[in-house]
């Protein structure tokens, strides 16, 4: 799955999904919202509705595509947003195969605990996420840092990055951290800046 894409269900955390957006887009990049139902609005956990740029059917008719670091599947946290992504069966599939292939995948919040646990071989990886989400990782052999964002790969891992983040309050260094990935250090830092963030 070519590109940024960050995907939505009723009850997502607003600015996990839409200031990870931002942050993005900032840097210049190509962000796409999908929807995971074909439904042509999701509404958020605090009622905000959006229209997103496509839905998950559109972009799987696209059909499989090579994929390398710097392509992502982001998924943010909220209830019942997180629920419904990880038992979305076809999401899950696009995951794997993704990541597979070599993409990236970036989750925040309790999607690490709740998506990203269902991939096999995450023996070494060290993650964050909301407190109390951290167990289904942990069981795979996962290592937990309590830190706004991390990077990192599972050991002897050749497929993309997995980028975690904490919860609501991290969402733009969660956002910095996957465009520190794409960009590098420059677009990220230049983004930073813009944004005052660490001035006084």
């Amino acid at each position: 799955m070519k590109g940024v894409n960050i995907f939505l269900a009723d009850g997502f955390e607003d600015i996990e999904a839409l200031g990870t957006c931002d942050v993005l887009r900032r840097g210049g990049l190509k962000v796409n919202l999908v929807g995971i139902a074909d439904d042509p609005f999701v509404v958020s956990s605090h009622g905000v509705t959006v229209g997103p740029d496509c839905s998950l059917a559109e972009l799987l008719e696209e059909g499989p595509d090579s994929a390398d670091a710097r392509d992502f599947m982001i998924f943010p946290g909220g209830m019942p947003g997180s629920k419904s992504l990880a038992a979305c069966k076809p999401l899950i599939r696009a995951m794997k195969e993704h990541y597979g292939r070599g993409g990236s995948l970036a989750a925040i919040c309790a999607a690490p605990g709740l998506v990203l646990s269902q991939l096999d071989g995450l023996e070494g990886l060290e993650f964050t996420c909301f407190d109390g989400f951290e167990q289904a990782l942990l069981d795979k052999g996962a290592r937990f840092v309590n830190t706004p964002a991390v990077c990192s790969r599972p050991a002897g891992s050749h497929s993309g990055h997995i980028i975690t983040g904490r919860s609501a309050g991290h969402a733009v260094a969660f956002g910095l951290e996957i465009l520190r990935t794409i960009k590098g250090d420059e677009t990220a830092e230049k983004v930073r800046f813009s944004m005052l963030l660490g001035t006084e």
